[in-house]
């Protein structure tokens, strides 16, 4: 199987541009050219589950649902949640409520659960489920006590699982693969980048901030960060086996 996990940043674009008339003018602008080449580049990767960090499911500034969009386009089915907590006031401005994560899948899905964390402002967590494995979506908050408090609780979701477990996100961990270290220890994960490739910013990466994370039971066969800079960020494709259960112990 293939997984691609990309933050897209609402498909707004990416360079100086962004930035003018003044910093993070982007963040309110369409940008339709981009949203197509994008969608190009997910479709030519070809994965059974692509994990979409920052997509606009509707608003304003889009003027449509993004994961829709993306997932009519190479075939797949789709499922996204605003990425700010039920009772958040995120949910009541036009732009922010639109704000989301979002998992596109090939058709063998089982199920998808919405998990919420308990503390920072981006607290949505999504659960798919597949036959063999269950995958989890996160963006994490940029405060480090916040993002620590979510780690402990993204571990019990981890443990309470009887399937083989994937985390995928962008963790926000401005200290790289250390500031989880404990985290992956204690829920049994490795970090499918083993050479610590940066993802951000994407055109001269310094941070790895976006990880593909996997337990016991699943056997990587790839992994790869491509050099696209439709985003600030880069993204991640792991490709895997779920192993017989008789061959986990």
């Amino acid at each position: 199987m293939r997984l691609l996990l990309y933050n897209i940043r609402y498909a707004t674009g990416y360079g100086p541009s962004f930035h003018l008339p003044v910093p993070g003018a982007g963040y309110l602008r369409s940008n339709r050219k981009n949203l197509e080449r994008i969608t190009a580049f997910i479709q030519s990767q070809n994965a059974d589950v692509v994990g979409l960090i920052e997509v606009d499911t509707g608003s304003m500034r889009s003027g449509i649902n993004q994961a829709d969009a993306i997932a009519q386009k190479i075939g797949h089915y789709s499922t996204y949640h605003c990425k700010y907590g039920e009772s958040s006031i995120g949910n009541l401005v036009p732009i922010l409520r639109k704000q989301g994560n979002a998992f596109l899948a090939a058709p063998h899905v089982h199920g998808e659960r919405f998990h919420y964390f308990d503390a920072g402002i981006k607290r949505l967590i999504i659960e798919l489920e597949l036959e063999d494995v269950a995958i989890f979506l996160v963006h994490l908050s940029l405060k480090y006590r916040h993002r620590h408090y979510q780690l402990r609780h993204l571990h019990d979701l981890i443990k309470a699982s009887d399937k083989p477990v994937i985390v995928a996100g962008d963790f926000n961990t401005f200290w790289g693969e250390h500031e989880i270290f404990l985290f992956t220890q204690a829920a049994g994960l490795s970090n499918a980048n083993t050479e610590g490739i940066p993802s951000y910013p994407s055109r001269q990466p310094r941070k790895e901030l976006d990880f593909i994370l996997y337990g016991e039971g699943i056997r990587p066969s790839g992994f790869a960060v491509p050099q696209v800079h439709y985003s600030d960020h880069l993204p991640l494709v792991l490709d895997f086996e779920v192993e017989p259960e008789e061959q986990v112990s």
